[in-house]
Formats: C-alpha cells, sequence, structure tokens
C-alpha cells in the first residue's frame, strides 16, 4: 500500500535502519540545547478523540485500537539532539498498516540506576473483521546508551488478560503499576466501572515481585488512580479520581422512568448473583439534581424520600487531586491530607436549617494556599526541591489533558493548612478557549523537571477543544503534542524551542472494519529523564503513643495484634475522638457531643448534634446495567453497602443498638473498628437512632496487619473549630475493642 512505502522511506532516511532518528517536519526552527542527560518518552499515532482514550484524563486504560491507535515507539533523546527508536532497534513494531507485529507504547520509568527502564506496549492490531483482543502488558529495556543494542523483555508474573500500565519501580525493585484487574480477581467483575459515566477504569495500584509472582492490589480506587511515582522520601504519590456520589445514571432512569440505561443492583458481587429487582441507594445522600427532582416534580411528594429529609441540598465531589501512600498500600490519604478547603473555591452546605453552616466561597480562611486548584494531572517531583511537585491542572473534557503548569509545595510533615500551590503558565492555559487572548500560550499535557533546573513540557501550540482537522478516515488532530522546553517569558513560563524536529510516520489501521489513516508527526509524550537515582527509604508510620499505651495497658504486644489482623485479612482503625472539626469546615454538622453525657466539642452558640456510632461501608460491585437491552453488559459500578465482611463483624464488638456495618462512639469521642483489607472503604458519624450527621466523602483502602490513626475524623488538618491541635487522649474504645478480643479468644 502507499502507506506503507511511504512509512518503509521514511525509515530508510532516518539512516539506523528503523531506529534511527527519525522523520524531519520541515521546521526550521532550533533544536532545544537541554544539555545534561537523555530523555526517554513515546511517541502515539494522534487520536482526536477525547472520551476513554489514549490521553484522556480518566479511562485511558484501553488497549483498542479506538483507544490508541498503533504506530508508536518509545525512543530516546540524546543531550545531543539524537533521537533513538528503541523499540525499533530491538525488533518491535511495524510501518505502514498496522497489523500483528504493530504496536503503541507508553509511561516509561527508569530505574534508580538509570541503566533500564519500565514501560506499558500493546502489540497488534486487529484486520477488518478480526477481534481486539490484545492487553497491555509491563516491559523491561536495557541498553539505553547511544550506542548500545537495546533489548526488551516482557516482566514475569503479570496479570496476562488485563491491562497493565504506569509502572515504576519500588525502593525494593517490586513493581508498582496501575491495572484494570478486578479488585478480587474474579472476572465475572470485569471491567470495574467507574462512578460516573459508568465506564470501564483501573480499579487502583498494584504491586508485583515479579521473581515470586506476589501480586496484590495496595488501593481500591472505584474511579480510579493514575500516573504513580515515588517521591525522595519514599511517598507514593498519584492522582485519584474522587467522584464517591449517587449513580446519575440510576438517577436518569429513575426521573424519565424510561429505563434507558437499565440500572439494577444484583443481589451480591457473586458469579451467580441475581437482580434484586431494584436500583437503591443508601451512601452517601442523593445528588443534588434527585433531591430537586423529588422535592418539585414527584406527584405526593410531603417532604421526605427513601428517608431523606429536605433540609438535605445534596452531595458533589468530583476532582482528580493528588494522593500518597506507602509502598505497601499502608498510610493512603490525600497528599499531606489536604482537602477541599485548601484547594476548592468553592464548596456547598449539606443542610439548609442550621445557619452554623454554610457554604464556602473561597479558599478556607485558615489555609495559607489561596490559589484554588480542583485537578492534578501527572504529578512529578522537583528533583532540586524535594516536596514540590510538578502538576497539570486541566479540565476533564477536550484538551486530552491538557492544560495549565501547577507546582504544589508539600513536603513530609508539613501541615495541609500550610501547604502553598502556584500557577507557572498563564491561567488561560486551564482551558480551552474558541477566542483565546494574547496570553495564552497553548495547551500543556505533562511537565518534566530535570536535575540541571532545566524543564521539558508535553505542548500543543493551540487553544481550541480537541477533534479532527482531517475528512473521512483521515486524522489530523487539532492537538500535536511535541516536546518542548518550558521558558520563563516575563511573569509566565511559555513553551520554548522543540527537542526534536517532529518523528513522522505515515500509518493505517482498520477500525470497525473502516481503514483509517494519519501521515504527520506523532504525538511525542510521556518524557522521563535518564539518570541515576538514590534509593528511598520506604516510609511507614510508627504506631503513636496514645494508642501504645493503650496496648501496654491490654498487654497485647503491636506485633500480635499485627499478625492476628494479617491472618484474618483485617485492618484496625482508630480515632481519638470524632467531635472534633477542621476549623475550616463549616458545611457539614459541626458542635458535636457524645450521646449520654460523653465529650462534646462546642464550636458555635446553635444546634449540637449528638452522635453515637460509626457506621461502615464498603464498596460492593453490584450495580449492574443493560444499556437498554435484555442482557446486562459486561462489569459492575461499586455502590457503598453496610459493612458485611463477615470475618470483620465477626471480631468488631456488637453494637447493638447501631445502623447496620456500625461500631459504638466510646464517650471520649472516640471509636475503634476492624475492617476488611484490600477494598474500598467509606463511613458515616450517626446520632442515635442511625440518622447520618457527618459523612466521609472518600473511599480509602487499608491493608492487612494495619493500624491506622485519625486523631480526629472527617477532615481534621492543624487546629480545630475552636482552634485546639490534635487529640492526645488514649483512645478508649480501642481499649473496649482489645478486651473483646482477648475475651472472645482472638489472641
Amino acid at each position: 500500500m502507499r502507506g506503507e512505502i511511504a512509512c518503509v522511506c521514511l525509515i530508510v532516511l532516518g539512516s539506523c535502519g528503523g531506529g534511527g532518528s527519525g522523520g524531519d517536519d520541515g521546521s526550521a526552527e532550533p533544536l532545544a540545547l537541554l544539555g545534561g542527560n537523555p530523555i526517554l518518552f513515546c511517541t502515539q499515532t494522534p487520536n482526536p478523540v477525547d472520551f476513554t482514550t489514549i490521553a484522556s484524563s480518566f479511562g485511558n486504560h484501553g488497549s483498542s485500537v479506538d483507544a490508541c491507535p498503533r504506530g508508536g515507539d518509545l525512543c530516546i533523546r540524546y543531550p545531543n539532539g539524537t533521537v533513538r527508536k528503541l523499540t525499533a532497534l530491538a525488533g518491535w513494531g511495524q510501518g505502514g498498516q498496522q497489523g500483528a507485529q504493530s504496536i503503541a507504547v507508553r509511561e516509561p520509568c527508569v530505574h534508580w540506576s538509570g541503566n533500564k527502564a519500565l514501560f506499558s506496549m500493546v502489540v497488534g492490531s486487529p484486520g477488518p473483521g478480526e477481534a481486539d483482543t490484545s492487553r497491555w502488558q509491563i516491559y523491561e529495556v536495557s541498553g539505553l546508551g547511544i550506542n548500545d543494542t537495546p533489548l526488551i523483555t516482557r516482566v514475569a508474573n503479570q496479570p496476562e488478560e488485563y491491562n497493565n500500565i504506569s509502572p515504576i519501580y519500588g525502593s525494593d525493585d517490586s513493581i508498582l503499576f496501575t491495572s484494570d484487574r478486578p479488585r478480587n480477581g474474579r472476572a465475572h467483575l470485569y471491567p470495574q466501572l467507574d462512578e460516573y459515566e459508568e465506564v470501564p477504569t483501573v480499579t487502583g495500584i498494584w504491586k508485583l515481585d515479579p521473581v515470586s509472582g506476589d501480586l496484590h492490589i495496595l488501593n481500591h480506587t472505584p474511579s480510579g488512580a493514575f500516573s504513580p511515582c515515588i517521591d525522595s522520601f519514599g511517598r507514593v504519590i498519584f492522582t485519584r479520581w474522587d467522584h464517591l456520589v449517587r449513580d446519575q445514571q440510576a438517577d436518569d432512569d429513575n426521573m424519565c422512568q424510561c429505563n434507558q440505561f437499565g440500572t439494577f443492583n444484583y443481589t451480591s458481587e457473586s458469579a451467580d448473583a441475581i437482580s434484586t429487582g431494584n436500583n437503591d441507594e443508601v451512601f452517601p445522600e442523593p445528588r443534588p439534581e434527585w433531591l430537586g427532582h423529588v422535592g418539585s416534580h414527584m406527584p405526593g411528594y410531603s417532604g421526605e424520600m427513601n428517608g431523606y429529609q429536605p433540609h438535605l441540598t445534596g452531595s458533589e465531589v468530583n476532582h482528580f487531586f493528588p494522593w500518597m501512600m506507602n509502598q505497601d498500600g499502608s498510610g493512603e490519604e490525600t497528599l499531606n491530607h489536604i482537602g477541599r478547603h485548601e484547594l476548592h473555591a468553592y464548596i456547598p452546605l449539606v443542610r439548609v436549617d442550621d445557619p452554623n453552616i454554610v457554604s464556602q466561597l473561597e479558599i478556607g480562611p485558615f489555609s495559607a494556599n489561596q490559589t484554588a486548584i480542583p485537578h492534578w494531572y501527572q504529578l512529578r517531583e522537583d528533583p532540586n526541591d524535594p516536596g514540590s511537585y510538578f502538576a497539570i491542572h486541566a479540565p476533564e473534557f477536550f484538551t486530552h489533558g491538557a492544560g495549565q503548569v501547577v507546582r504544589i509545595h508539600a513536603p513530609p510533615g508539613l501541615e495541609a493548612d500550610d501547604v502553598t500551590t502556584q500557577m507557572l503558565t498563564h491561567p488561560d492555559t486551564a482551558n480551552y478557549d474558541t477566542t483565546p487572548g494574547t496570553n495564552h500560550s497553548g495547551m500543556y499535557r505533562s511537565i518534566l523537571p530535570l536535575t540541571n533546573g532545566k524543564k521539558v513540557v508535553v505542548h500543543a501550540a493551540t487553544a481550541q477543544p480537541a477533534g479532527n482537522l482531517g475528512s473521512g478516515n483521515v486524522i489530523n488532530p487539532v492537538y500535536k503534542f511535541r516536546l518542548r522546553e518550558l521558558q520563563l517569558v516575563g511573569s509566565w513560563y511559555k513553551a520554548g524551542a522543540a527537542l526534536t524536529r517532529g518523528i513522522t510516520k505515515s500509518v493505517s489501521w482498520y477500525r470497525n472494519g473502516q481503514l483509517m489513516s494519519f501521515q504527520g508527526a506523532l504525538w511525542e509524550l510521556w518524557p522521563v529523564e535518564v539518570a541515576a537515582r538514590a534509593v528511598p527509604q520506604p516510609t511507614a508510620v510508627p504506631l503513636e503513643q496514645p494508642e501504645q499505651q493503650i496496648l501496654d495497658e491490654e498487654g497485647v504486644s503491636s506485633a500480635t495484634l499485627r499478625a492476628f489482623l494479617r491472618s484474618k485479612g483485617l485492618a484496625l482503625i482508630v480515632s481519638r475522638n470524632v467531635t472534633r472539626r477542621d476549623r475550616n469546615d463549616l458545611q457539614q454538622p459541626f458542635n458535636l457531643r457524645v450521646t449520654e453525657g460523653g465529650v462534646q466539642t462546642i464550636a458555635k452558640p446553635g444546634r449540637v448534634y449528638d452522635i453515637s456510632h460509626l457506621q461502615i461501608f464498603q464498596a460492593d460491585q453490584i450495580r449492574g446495567l443493560t444499556m437498554g437491552g435484555s442482557e446486562p453488559i459486561p462489569g459492575r459500578r461499586a455502590l457503598a453497602q453496610a459493612l458485611h465482611d463477615p470475618t470483620a463483624l465477626a471480631h468488631n464488638p456488637p453494637d447493638p443498638n447501631g445502623p447496620s456495618g456500625s461500631v459504638r462512639i466510646a464517650a471520649d469521642g472516640s471509636m475503634a473498628a476492624l475492617v476488611p483489607a484490600r477494598r474500598a472503604l467509606s463511613w458515616q458519624l450517626t446520632d442515635p437512632m442511625g440518622e447520618p450527621v457527618v459523612r466521609e466523602r472518600y473511599w480509602l483502602t487499608f491493608q492487612p496487619g494495619e493500624i491506622r490513626t485519625c486523631a480526629a475524623c472527617h477532615g481534621f488538618s492543624s487546629a480545630d473549630q475552636n482552634g485546639n491541635g490534635v487529640p492526645r487522649n488514649p483512645p478508649q474504645a480501642l481499649g473496649e475493642l482489645l478486651q473483646h478480643l482477648k475475651d472472645t479468644g482472638a489472641f
């Protein structure tokens, strides 16, 4: 075919047997003179569609040619400007019409030694009428020197039937990566569907020992985790999509009563589960759209619907936040416990019947940061300023995850109140603009800070929404991503000279039986510096003194307790005083008092809320859809269900007067509960009758044997609403739990 001949000619002209400097787009602009170390990056045949495709904000893990057309290479750019195609030199990939030998590649990560790297690769492109069964798999490349012959091998013992992407090396040379493998490995739950559009998502970050084959999930994320890295302190830093809200597709089904999505609940997560005949949900509170619907449109509406009163305003959580955890998966939380009060300009109040509860119309007054940035993509630590992280602030759609370059300063130990952010490119670059002003310098998809102080960005010289400028089946994307140096020009950073002259190809492939084609400069994505780095020590949080005091009083060693928890697949969560609330948080109820004479924290005159129980919810994949058909589509969405894990329930102290899945709050405001490990969990404080008072807004995952203390639950940073610091009381509830375990012969 004509496309094949053109591609072969380009490869020959590259002068290195298919792995040379690639094509030249004819640009006469000078190349960036970066100096320093080589840069590893990927080329990608452009995909102008920006929904669950290779460069989308979410759902970007798909391996089909619809998501990621084949034809790219793993490339390396040396300080003298030479570019080599490592995959081509190692015998991978093909030009022209893409077939069985074609590849796409993504997200390299250089080893601590600087002499090898991980990346993900998908092999094969289906012909007309052929099934697309390929999956992203993790590979390792060595031979990165300018005169070396690269060697590429597939990493052993990874899940073969699932998409494994974003691989990174752990401090112990284990491999951490994201995958769409079901949380518990049960194939009938594949794929996990996200909490927004109910499209496939990754299930979280996984850890693999490629030698022994030990594989387990570190954090179960119902809507996905993205782009993990390990910082200089040994923390795993990543972006997580937080969207703990009720199912909008179910709301649409219920509102129109037309069952267009066919949402229903399965009776359980098991393979033989059947429909319950309903699509009920129990946590969190309904979305604002549903409350407005039942309040103004439902015949006979009397002020209450499914147990929810009209004082509620509805739950709204949707952002891509920076998160962190230890390399064993313990200690998962937002980066330095930062929250919406430090990063969002607006947070709605949750109820309208208490004048103390108000919406937040700007960043909290006690926060050092006053720059609202709700989305954080492609986080990377500054090698010259440990604890500072560059990222991209971008919209969810229409820009392939590209937007504004931003920065956050959050080294370990810095309170969330003291974390600050900074905009590096002009605020106009945070979104596309069909009529851009002179300050809009294009769209930035990722940033690579180099050890020599320079910065590389993936940049598209456009301010328009994503789309295709080509006609018919010819691809000519609006966004043409190139690697460029980021330079300070006046008050703002802007993209400068390119790192390559454009790596061009002519490729064609079949998509849904139609022959697609592209000719031109490939996208240049995912740059990483090829340099040796000090291996950071894995982080670990020791048991704090208040909890250790309780263990000592009960005569239980932490080693004994952890061994018991690991043997049962459980974790222990503890809080010292749940009546304490963060001083910035006026959007949920405060003025909390433990029922029947327990501790209280009163910050303002007005209503006081009695609390008696902590009700725990587990993420069960029980939401199914038929999409208007007669049979369920593959996969299930997670729904919050009251804790029913039999092992956890069997070992928690009984709470007969509380709602299902609850533990009692002790008189000192403390709580302690055993919870299932490696499954997303959330919770709420309830009153004596089991009615919700304060709801958690995130999912959290714990590891077997983990003992996790939150001094004061639900958003406490450096001070509570009375200006008091972290509570230090030995938690009474922990003593009661340990006594119960001893009484029942657990240890």
